[in-house]
């Protein structure tokens, strides 16, 4: 498990739009903190609460100099039609080789709703070169993280 003071995993995927865009998490380092919110499924009640608390602080972020990612194993299809419906303006990722998910060893298992291989929810704020400046991981997926922590940790890298 990845913590404070270690480099992240650099990653390719692909952006959450029906372009099927690519992402390179090295593209967006170097110019200050990326927040990585990695969430278990699009369109479940605790996600959306999520990514919508994320865009609702998104100019707090920017302000900060970060920039926001979601990252998850939907589809590039869904996680598009998420963004719209909830006008999120940050971009998620897209993860459904799972590679990422396991890179930053967030794998988990819902059995009972059918999930497997999905990511555990964590935010991971990484600094301009990449290291893991503030980790946070729930210890049940169905908890949001402390939002105004973010943006303090956002603040502080």
């Amino acid at each position: 498990m990845l913590t404070d003071g270690d480099t992240a995993p650099t990653f390719t995927a692909t952006r959450g739009t029906s372009d099927h865009e690519p992402f390179d998490l090295d593209d967006h380092l170097g110019d200050g903190p990326v927040v990585l919110a990695f969430f278990p499924g699009a369109f479940t009640p605790p996600c959306t609460n999520e990514m919508v608390a994320l865009q609702e602080r998104l100019d707090e972020f920017r302000d900060a100099g970060a920039t926001v990612f979601g990252v998850s194993a939907d589809s590039p299809f869904a996680q598009g039609a998420f963004r719209e419906r909830h006008d999120i303006e940050f971009d998620l990722v897209s993860d459904t080789a799972r590679s990422v998910i396991r890179a930053y060893d967030l794998e988990m298992d819902i059995p009972e709703l059918g999930l497997h291989g999905i990511a555990n929810r964590a935010v991971f704020v990484l600094d301009a070169d990449g290291v893991v400046r503030h980790r946070w991981v729930a210890d049940d997926p169905t908890t949001e993280p402390d939002y105004g922590a973010l943006v303090d940790a956002v603040r502080t890298v």
